[in-house]
């Protein structure tokens, strides 16, 4: 059995075994912050550069902010589109997970029902609604702001107006 004084006083031995407890903890903490903070700063990257190339495909010449609902679908799809000669090429907003280029045959306008007004509330009270129909039969519907409707139709625009004004076409 040892002294009462002996066992009172820590022995250097225990000193050395709490400091290496310490600084073992310590490894590991810094180890699973590493471990973590890596794939945070990785996903903040890859957030950063999603919302700069959706900023940048906004700022390009002759884009449109569109509403896009394909054929057999009831909900409309946000996205920003453009046109290069007759096709017209789309892509979903926000994460810009949906692409697509349509070669356009046709494109009508047409004047949006009630329902639709409903839905489309965001692109002002009358928003412009063109029919496309694509190289493959496939009808696509696309709305946007009134002050696009020309934008909207991209090439076809030049020949619906001649219509109007020959009087083949109504609104």
């Amino acid at each position: 059995m040892l002294p009462a004084s002996a066992a009172a006083e820590p022995s250097h031995r225990d000193d050395e075994s709490r400091d290496h407890g310490r600084y073992g903890r310590s490894i590991v903490i810094w180890a699973i912050l590493l471990a973590l903070g890596v794939p945070l700063w990785l996903c903040a990257i890859g957030i950063l550069m999603l919302l700069f190339n959706n900023r940048r495909l906004r700022k390009r010449y002759g884009d449109v902010p569109v509403r896009v609902r394909r054929s057999g679908k009831k909900r409309w799809t946000r996205g920003h589109a453009i046109w290069v000669s007759d096709v017209f090429a789309w892509r979903g907003s926000p994460a810009a997970w949906n692409e697509e280029l349509l070669r356009v045959l046709d494109a009508k306008p047409r004047a949006a029902d009630p329902e639709e007004r409903k839905t489309l509330h965001r692109l002002g009270d009358e928003p412009a609604i063109a029919t496309l129909t694509a190289a493959d039969g496939e009808t696509v519907q696309v709305a946007a702001a009134p002050e696009q409707a020309s934008a909207l139709l991209g090439p076809f625009a030049r020949a619906t107006e001649t219509a109007l004004e020959a009087g083949t076409v109504s609104r």
